[in-house]
């Protein structure tokens, strides 16, 4: 799969940015299945900075991988600040990374069925730590694909 020219040139400067600064980064992805850890590793020279990622598509993984607890995600559900920076934190903690970057959220019909909260919208909440953790939530009007919710991610 080929990357989009603009995808391509926000992972180039990252990883420009990480390797002048002489930090490394993980990801924790929900959503976005890893494509965000694929973007960074598609750039020459990644591997100086990119230490991996973990995907944790479902909750088990969440809490399996980057140690999300049960009580969060029952208290607050996945598609929340409170489960990214969690994601975000543990993605750190496991990999000993300075920066650690997570992203969950919902996308297509399921929500819907489910008669989710966020069936009328996408959201995505990224969040990076080290040395302090924070996050940002985006909403998409209507229902969006998956295709829709990571084109939103490079706004």
């Amino acid at each position: 799969m080929q990357m989009p020219p603009d995808i391509a040139r926000l992972a180039e400067a990252v990883v420009t940015a990480l390797t002048a600064e002489g930090l490394t980064i993980s990801t924790a992805e929900s959503c976005t299945g890893g494509l965000i850890a694929g973007a960074l590793t598609s750039v020459a020279g990644s591997s100086a900075v990119v230490y991996g990622g973990f995907v944790t598509y479902a909750n088990e993984a969440k809490i399996a991988m980057v140690g999300v607890p049960f009580g969060l995600l029952r208290a607050h559900g996945a598609v929340s600040k409170e489960v990214a920076m969690a994601m975000a934190e543990g993605a750190l903690a496991a990999a000993g990374t300075h920066l650690g970057v997570a992203v969950t959220g919902v996308a297509g019909p399921v929500a819907a069925a489910r008669k989710s909260p966020w069936a009328s919208s996408t959201s995505r909440w990224p969040a990076a730590t080290r040395p302090g953790t924070c996050g940002r939530r985006s909403i998409l009007p209507g229902r969006a694909s998956r295709s829709g919710m990571r084109a939103s991610s490079r706004r």
